[in-house]
């Protein structure tokens, strides 16, 4: 992708899954990529995978959750690496229950994780952004903001929320060369999806039933995700902001 050499991107649960995969795409870009995770060990793990490669990356523990906690590691990353170019909001959490048996304490953990968070990590750095009238902001949203998902309430509406802030921050900052824009993944093969569904016989029900609603007849893999997010972060992407894009293999179709 065109321009991405050298600049910096931030990437939030970084430590795994399709955070992992969009970290080492961008490293292998030319990015320097900030591992951001709240399990210390994974970044690490993930920045390792990324030096393997010959990449650049450093990682920092953070809670998106806590706005403190975002500031520090958005300092650290960039005293060591430069201005953040690009920050991807992928952090995310929730586990499959109906409304009806859910509680305010969930409801809070679901929208700190899902909504909060990338708040918080778009605040401590879109002021940056606005100031050197350049970067970028991509959000791993969901399909099930965009049509719902059943058993997901709570989250499906954190997702909707965040793909409606997208587009009214994109028109803020439009005339600051700020650029934002959401990627919807489709159900996913990832560690998450794992503690999900769970991994037994009931597991693998659920994940068959979310196969049979695919036209491509599999649900996605990590790797999927990450060329959509590199080309959003690139020149090829200069004049697209406040777009949502789903990547679900035909689930949902949006014209």
């Amino acid at each position: 992708m065109r321009g991405l050499t050298g600049k910096v991107a931030l990437v939030t649960g970084a430590g795994s899954g399709i955070g992992r995969a969009i970290a080492l795409r961008l490293a292998s870009e030319g990015m320097i990529v900030g591992v951001l995770d709240i399990n210390t060990k994974a970044a690490e793990e993930t920045v390792a995978l990324i030096a393997k490669a010959d990449g650049k990356a450093v990682a920092e523990s953070c809670d998106i959750t806590d706005y403190d906690s975002v500031t520090k590691a958005v300092a650290a990353i960039e005293a060591i690496s430069g201005p953040t170019w690009l920050l991807v909001n992928n952090a995310g959490w929730d586990t499959p229950m109906p409304f009806m048996k859910t509680t305010p304490d969930f409801w809070k953990k679901v929208v700190d994780i899902n909504y909060h968070g990338p708040i918080n990590m778009t605040h401590a750095v879109v002021t940056g952004m606005a100031q050197r009238n350049a970067g970028r902001i991509v959000f791993i949203a969901s399909d099930a903001g965009r049509v719902g998902s059943s058993g997901e309430v709570v989250y499906s509406g954190c997702k909707g929320a965040t793909i409606a802030f997208a587009k009214a921050l994109a028109r803020e900052v439009s005339r600051k060369n700020v650029l934002l824009n959401c990627v919807c993944p489709g159900p996913t093969n990832t560690p998450a999806m794992d503690a999900f569904v769970g991994t037994g016989e009931e597991g693998q029900k659920i994940r068959d039933s979310m196969v049979r609603g695919v036209p491509l007849g599999r649900i996605g893999e990590p790797d999927d995700y990450p060329g959509l997010v590199a080309f959003l972060a690139s020149d090829d992407a200069s004049f697209m902001t406040g777009q949502t894009i789903s990547i679900s293999g035909g689930l949902t179709m949006h014209g």
